[in-house]
C-alpha cells in the first residue's frame, strides 16, 4: 500500500527543470517578462489615446462593437494613463491590435513605441472604414444614434432603404455614398446644416431623383457625395420633418 502511494506521488511530481503543463481551458495567464512589464507601465500621450480612439471607430464601422461598447471603450481609452490600460480596449478586436499586445498588452508599433495598431487581416479593410448595406425585397432602416464611416455602399433590390443621418455619428466631414439599386427606393434624411453632391449619379433609369433639400453642390457639413445608379427606383433626399411649433 505504501509503495503504491509513493508511486502515485512520483507520477504527480514534475521532473527537475520541467514546467507544469497548461491544459486547455486553464485560466492561468502567461507570465510577463521584465521588459513587457516595463513597456506596459509606461505613460501614454494624448496622440496615442487619439490613435486608439480612431481604431475603435474602425471597429464600430465593421460591426465589431455597438455604440454603447464604443462609448465605454472610448472613455476608457481617453482616461488611460499607461500602455497596458490603453491596449486593454483593443485586445479582443481582430485586426486592430498588435500581435504582441495579445499576450503582454504592451506591444510597440512603428512610429509610436508601445502603441497598438492595425495589422492586415485577409478580407478586412485596414486603410479606411467601409459599411455595406443590403436590402433584397425588404426594408432596411438606419436611424437614431448610428455610426457612419467615410464610405457607405447601399445595395437595394426590390426593397427600401432609409438612411436617417439626423442623429448619426459621422466619422468624416465628407461621406462617400455609393448606390447600387434596382427596382428599389432609397431615402436620405440629412441635417439642415449638411449638403449633398449627386453629380456622381451615373444612371437614373425608369426612376427618379428628388433632392428636396436643394443643397446639391452647396457647402455644408457633413457633405454626402452620392455616386452609382438608380434603376427602376427612386432616390429621395430631404431634411428632418419640423414639428408644428418649430421655427
Amino acid at each position: 500500500m505504501v509503495e503504491e502511494e509513493r508511486a502515485g506521488q512520483a507520477q504527480q511530481e514534475p521532473e527537475p527543470g520541467s514546467e507544469p503543463e497548461v491544459r486547455s481551458g486553464s485560466t492561468a495567464e502567461p507570465e510577463l517578462s521584465e521588459e513587457q512589464r516595463r513597456q506596459r507601465n509606461l505613460r501614454v500621450s494624448d496622440a496615442e489615446r487619439e490613435h486608439v480612439v480612431e481604431l475603435l471607430k474602425r471597429a464600430i464601422g465593421r460591426g465589431m462593437l455597438d455604440l454603447d461598447e464604443f462609448t465605454e471603450r472610448t472613455d476608457t481609452a481617453l482616461a488611460a494613463r499607461t500602455r497596458g490600460e490603453l491596449n486593454a480596449v483593443l485586445v479582443d478586436l481582430p485586426g486592430l491590435v498588435h500581435q504582441d499586445a495579445m499576450a503582454a498588452a504592451a506591444a510597440p508599433a512603428p512610429g509610436a513605441p508601445g502603441m497598438a495598431t492595425a495589422t492586415p487581416v485577409p478580407g478586412v479593410p485596414s486603410a479606411a472604414d467601409r459599411l455595406e448595406l443590403k436590402a433584397h425585397g425588404s426594408t432596411l432602416n438606419r436611424g437614431g444614434r448610428w455610426y457612419v464611416p467615410a464610405e457607405v455602399l447601399v445595395r437595394n433590390k426590390y426593397g427600401h432603404t432609409l438612411l436617417d443621418f439626423t442623429e448619426a455619428q459621422v466619422a468624416s466631414s465628407v461621406v462617400h455614398l455609393e448606390l447600387d439599386t434596382k427596382w428599389g427606393s432609397v431615402t436620405m434624411v440629412i441635417p439642415e446644416e449638411a449638403a449633398v453632391d449627386v453629380n456622381g449619379i451615373t444612371e437614373v433609369k425608369w426612376g427618379n431623383l428628388d433632392d428636396k433639400t436643394r443643397s446639391n453642390g452647396k457647402t455644408g457639413t457633413p457633405r454626402y457625395v452620392v455616386t452609382g445608379r438608380v434603376h427602376g427606383g427612386s432616390l429621395t433626399i430631404k431634411n428632418p420633418r419640423r414639428g408644428l411649433f418649430s421655427r
